[in-house]
């Protein structure tokens, strides 16, 4: 047994040694810190993306429901369950730096009791028992797993967030959707409008004598594929509706009205904030999650590590006996010392876990490397589709007014006289097609600027 000098020269080593590697932030590539490769007309890249980006939009209906959703979505209820569990085994890991104590107590009653020697008449006893035992940490292991499941709850808290990110980013995709889809709706009936004035107009024409029965039948056909292009335009809207119904918990009947009363889509009214590469890779929340992740797998190769060592504790009990019978006899006993456990010289299971531990250490490392070139590609794919559907947008913009002008014309042409029907139907088609292609350059459009804000993070950043 060792002296109680010793152990208590054990217990003051026990602060200044922790086994296995000290954990050591990874450093980013220097290039990935710099300015994002695509340049983008409308970006800011030299101001941040503020926590609350959909606030850019000036959209009092997008505001509220980005709150609701933040609130009642059920992702986030399971990402706020998975925290409280993490942060529930820290304390657990946290309380193993306290002694461990038992409490027995109890009344027995028969021929024999234990202590005493048998007698011919029953009789009874009271014991009772107290135990206390401690840990000396002299190599680390309960720090490193308290550091283990420090990183654990913070990679989990970082993974809540991503589901923030997500959430943020489709209610207002969905929103953002629903009111461009409605907007396609009504350019698609206004389109409509101008098939059926060209079928009453040629219709007159062709009983008056003056249009061929072709002109009216190809008229009718432009009407009817005018009207097929609204249904699965109120189609869509209406999925997007159900989609921003459930992102908010809500079901499909409670569909929020002042969203399904949106008829144009939002667009920020000032310049995108997108940033550079080192504020991207403080932001982003999976980035965040696999950097925590792997401090967590490096902390246990120390947890592992200390398995190579002795397990010292210190510990002490005591126990009373009070026999019931006439003699009234009783005893108390206590013991204390250090227990010493240890699998030497027999260690290759410690070593192979230790190897383990290291191996998963490795996989955590190329996955954090892996994490932050996926991010950046993801930026600069957004930001890519952005610029080329703003482009596109824009040509197609002045394609709609140059169509409708030559429409204009025609359609004034033939009504003068001047020119044949198939004139005006080709302008008539020009322009349909032009405003139905609009339409759905403003929704991609849209889309691409949530995929882009998704990319850069959304907010929660300044937490952190």
């Amino acid at each position: 047994m060792l002296k109680p000098g010793l152990a208590l020269s054990i217990a003051l080593l026990a602060a200044g040694c922790t086994v296995g590697p000290d954990y050591r932030p990874r450093a980013a590539p220097p290039a990935a810190e710099g300015r994002f490769v695509t340049p983008v007309a409308g970006a800011d890249a030299a101001a941040a993306l503020p926590d609350d980006w959909w606030r850019l939009y000036r959209d009092p209906v997008l505001d509220r429901l980005v709150a609701r959703a933040l609130t009642a979505n059920t992702d986030l209820r399971v990402a706020a369950a998975n925290l409280a569990r993490a942060q529930a085994v820290l304390s657990e890991y946290r309380a193993n730096r306290l002694p461990t104590t038992n409490v027995s107590a109890g009344t027995s009653y028969g021929d024999a009791q234990p202590g005493m020697a048998a007698r011919d008449t029953p009789q009874g006893a009271v014991n009772a028992g107290f135990a206390a035992a401690w840990e000396v940490d002299l190599f680390g292991r309960v720090r490193r797993a308290i550091e283990a499941a420090r990183a654990d709850a913070d990679a989990v808290a970082a993974a809540r967030d991503a589901v923030r990110v997500a959430v943020a980013a489709e209610t207002a995709r969905s929103y953002v959707d629903a009111c461009a889809y409605a907007d396609a709706a009504a350019v698609a009936r206004q389109s409509l409008g101008i098939a059926e004035d060209n079928l009453r107009l040629v219709t007159l024409r062709q009983q008056a004598g003056s249009a061929a029965r072709l002109n009216v039948e190809q008229a009718a056909a432009d009407v009817a594929s005018a009207k097929a292009q609204v249904a699965p335009l109120n189609g869509r809207r209406e999925a997007a509706l159900f989609e921003l119904a459930a992102l908010i918990g809500e079901t499909p009947a409670g569909v929020p009205h002042e969203a399904a009363a949106c008829q144009a889509a939002p667009a920020p009214i000032a310049m995108l904030p997108i940033g550079d590469g080192a504020g991207l890779l403080r932001r982003r929340p999976d980035l965040r999650e696999a950097e925590r992740r792997l401090a967590a797998d490096n902390a246990r190769i120390g947890v592992a590590t200390a398995d190579l060592y002795p397990r010292i504790s210190l510990g002490g009990s005591a126990g009373f006996l009070h026999n019931q019978d006439v003699s009234g006899g009783q005893s108390f006993s206590f013991s204390f010392g250090p227990l010493l456990s240890w699998s030497f010289p027999n260690i290759s299971v410690a070593r192979a876990r230790i190897r383990q531990a290291r191996a998963q250490g490795d996989a955590s490392l190329a996955t954090f490397d892996g994490k932050v070139l996926t991010a950046l590609k993801e930026v600069e794919q957004a930001l890519a589709a952005y610029r080329a559907e703003g482009v596109r947008r824009a040509a197609l913009l002045d394609g709609v007014g140059r169509a409708q002008a030559a429409f204009d014309l025609a359609d004034a042409r033939y009504r003068a006289g001047s020119s044949s029907y198939l004139d005006l139907l080709v302008a008539q088609r020009t322009l349909i097609g032009a405003r139905a292609t609009l339409a759905d350059s403003t929704q991609k459009l849209g889309s691409t600027r949530i995929d882009l804000f998704k990319a850069l993070g959304g907010g929660w950043q300044t937490a952190q």
